[in-house]
């Protein structure tokens, strides 16, 4: 039911916009090619690679749509068809075009160590890093270089803003990063810095990636790449990029004062949060009943379908359902679900399957004999358990319910990995626009907080509402 739901809405939608429209796939934490910005109060994403997005959809006469995806999922959705191109910084290696078609090159960058101040003379040369611990971007060119130097210690995330956080912690002793990139980094950290220490033969490409095999799409790209060469354009998009981030330096790292600056992001991740939560728990009660009454049927094979549902989603991580419900689902049956339905379609199935188990034990634990009392009255065994066996599960079960809604509030972080812009994706915007890697995350810790403990008052004050007639 959930699926079907799920499925028919995008396909509608597709049917009535005729509007040509190209999406991209980018990584929007990687200044000065693509980084969140708050423009006349607004969250925008800006950078070169995105004037050059916008230049070829115009050239295509095309509306440009943008998606912000963590780099390391970027390939995925392209393949599986969610994204049109990519264009976030990436270099054409081998490996890679054994699975994407890619344009011609339209920027040369270089490669830098960057690390903190009082290192900065420690490592003056790649061998200088033997043994060293480096932090890089998770599926990126740099992840590669730092992979070659002998005895390294790689600590591979998905974002630059915690390769700064593990590098200003200690966690790690220096970093591989684009030149431009670092230099923003050290323009607004104080006590980072970019080392003396040259990397041969680190003079990388940048291309944009298409699907396999869209020669079509590939063509038009060319030919407004071309058409940017010519006139030395790109440069001038890196230069203007640059220029616009370094205004953006945070003036105070105070959390108050980042989270009054920007709370507009945190309200819009709250909003974002709060329905995921409730859409998940609300398809989960009503799946997770009917997955229960399968358990507990007399025929067999349902019982069968309800062991084996519970079991597979109890039994494999959130992490891989959400990749297979948006990517492996799109990419092997071409059905396209955005990524709020996919999120909400993950978290329903997964809360589905405890909440299964949850009103199992809810209805055993109704006394048998009220069952036999309302048959022997003449009511049928649809009509008792409608009315009388399930309101007394399930007020038995609320604060194991509670429970689960809570634990389902934390949970839909995880959505953020697909670009839902819940209250962690929103936090991570602000990481990237400040610069500072730690105060936004406690922000986003403390409204979490303040979520799931005014929830759980709640359901208190429910529980013991329901519980007056019991001491009657």
């Amino acid at each position: 039911m959930l699926m079907l739901f799920f499925t028919v809405i995008p396909l509608a939608s597709a049917a009535q916009d005729n509007q040509k429209v190209i999406t991209v796939g980018l990584s929007a934490d990687f200044p000065p090619y693509e980084f969140h910005k708050k423009i006349d109060g607004t969250d925008q994403i800006v950078g070169s690679d995105v004037e050059i997005a916008k230049r070829i959809a115009a050239d295509m006469g095309a509306t440009l749509q943008i998606q912000d995806i963590p780099f390391d999922s970027l390939l995925p959705a392209l393949n599986s068809g969610r994204i049109d191109m990519i264009i976030s910084g990436m270099t054409p290696t081998e490996e890679r075009r054994q699975n994407v078609d890619f344009s011609e090159s339209y920027y040369i960058s270089r490669q830098v160590i960057m690390t903190r101040v009082e290192d900065k003379d420690k490592y003056t040369s790649v061998d200088s890093l033997q043994g060293a611990a480096i932090g890089v971007q998770k599926g990126s060119i740099q992840e590669g270089i730092a992979k070659d130097i002998k005895g390294a210690k790689l600590t591979s995330v998905d974002r630059i803003a915690d390769i700064v956080l593990s590098l200003e912690s200690g966690r790690v002793d220096a970093a591989v990063m684009e030149g431009p990139v670092a230099e923003g980094q050290v323009a607004n950290h104080d006590d980072l810095a970019i080392t003396s220490a040259t990397i041969p033969d680190s003079d990388t490409e940048m291309a944009i990636a298409v699907k396999k095999g869209n020669a079509e799409l590939l063509g038009h790209i060319n030919g407004t790449l071309a058409k940017l060469k010519q006139g030395d354009q790109v440069k001038k998009f890196v230069q203007d990029a640059t220029a616009l981030n370094s205004g953006e330096q945070q003036k105070s790292n105070n959390i108050f004062t980042i989270f009054w600056d920007y709370r507009q992001y945190y309200i819009k991740g709250i909003q974002y949060t709060l329905l995921l939560s409730a859409a998940g728990v609300l398809f989960g009660f009503l799946i997770g009943l009917v997955v229960a009454l399968f358990r507990l049927s007399n025929v067999g094979i349902l019982r069968w379908i309800a062991v084996t549902y519970t079991e597979i989603l109890r039994g494999t991580p959130m992490l891989v359902q959400l990749l297979i419900i948006h990517y492996g689902i799109a990419q092997t049956f071409h059905i396209e679900f955005s990524v709020l339905e996919s999120g909400i379609i993950t978290l329903s199935i997964n809360s589905s399957a405890y909440l299964a188990e949850i009103f199992r034990a809810g209805i055993q634990g109704v006394d048998r004999g009220q069952m036999e009392a309302a048959r022997s009255l003449g009511m049928s065994h649809g009509m008792t358990m409608r009315s009388i066996i399930i309101p007394q599960a399930v007020k038995s079960v609320l604060p194991a319910i509670g429970n689960e809604f809570i634990v389902i509030i934390k949970e839909s972080s995880i959505v953020s990995f697909i670009g839902v812009a819940d209250l962690m994706f929103q936090a991570q915007a602000v990481r990237s626009i400040t610069y500072s890697a730690l105060n936004p995350l406690l922000i986003a810790a403390a409204i979490y907080f303040i979520m799931t403990f005014v929830l759980s008052k709640l359901l208190g004050m429910l529980e013991r509402r329901w519980s007056v007639s019991d001491k009657r």
